[in-house]
């Protein structure tokens, strides 16, 4: 997050690519809507002036508001200075250390981080981390949280996490108001995951090589993981078609697919 960018009414200094919910109000109805409870430890990202830590202070049991900006943080810590449950670090929020202990994440994430900060928090799939909700740009949490047609990055999260999008927030809605709407990504650990997370780099080399020739259809890119007359069979009883290409199979097919081809393995 650069230390550039344009001054608020009352002078301060934005981060580029940072906006900034327009009122406490709406700060305190996202925070509401994610059901932060008093027990939760609140990992925020982007904390900026404080407008959505304020809110966290009201429901959880303690939060960690992460700032890179020296203004923004110094703002931070005379804004809740006799609030204990809140913590400030000025820092970098894709270097600072994330808790070791269960934990959710919130936050108002600049466009630009918007994937950065979603590899940090999903690309391990053993990370204490139990829901985040973050607003990023509307067209990124909508393709995220899509289920259908897949793409490469999202597959390689969907059988740890599952992602929603909740809610759309009009441009308007921040100051300064992006050139586009935001929405509010919704991401919870599934109860029972999809995939061990020890085959994480396994199941990640499998949909590699189904992308890799993503023109291809999917028994003829896999061809060299799984026998081809294997996987047409697999994908005929799942219903997709002989013409079926890697976006045209969600996550639970990919991974029956990877299963399929490491029980093959072992025959």
């Amino acid at each position: 997050m650069s230390a550039e960018g344009r001054r608020s009414r009352a002078g301060q200094l934005r981060p580029s690519g940072q906006h900034l919910l327009r009122s406490d109000e709406l700060a305190s109805e996202v925070v509401s809507q994610a059901g932060v409870r008093p027990t939760d430890l609140v990992f925020e990202i982007g904390a900026g002036t404080g407008r959505i830590t304020g809110a966290l202070a009201e429901s959880a049991g303690r939060v960690v508001a992460i700032e890179l900006d020296p203004g923004f943080a110094d703002t931070l810590r005379r804004r809740f200075r006799a609030r204990p449950q809140v913590g400030v670090v000025e820092a970098d929020v894709l270097r600072v250390p994330l808790p070791q202990g269960p934990f959710r994440a919130f936050g108002n994430i600049p466009f630009g981080l918007t994937t950065a900060v979603l590899r940090r928090l999903l690309d391990d799939p053993t990370s204490p981390l139990d829901r985040a909700d973050l607003i990023v740009q509307h067209e990124v949490a909508r393709k995220r949280s899509s289920v259908w047609p897949s793409d490469l990055l999202s597959l390689g999260w969907l059988p740890w996490w599952e992602l929603q999008l909740v809610r759309h927030l009009p441009a308007r809605a921040f100051e300064p108001p992006p050139s586009i709407d935001a929405g509010l990504l919704s991401i919870t650990k599934r109860p029972q995951p999809l995939v061990a997370p020890e085959l994480r780099n396994d199941y990640l080399t499998f949909v590699r090589a189904g992308f890799r020739r993503a023109d291809l259809p999917v028994h003829r890119s896999l061809r060299t993981q799984l026998p081809e007359g294997l996987s047409k069979r697999t994908m005929r009883k799942r219903g997709l078609g002989p013409g079926a290409k890697a976006r045209h199979l969600d996550v639970f097919d990919w991974v029956a697919l990877f299963l399929l081809a490491r029980t093959s393995e072992r025959r």
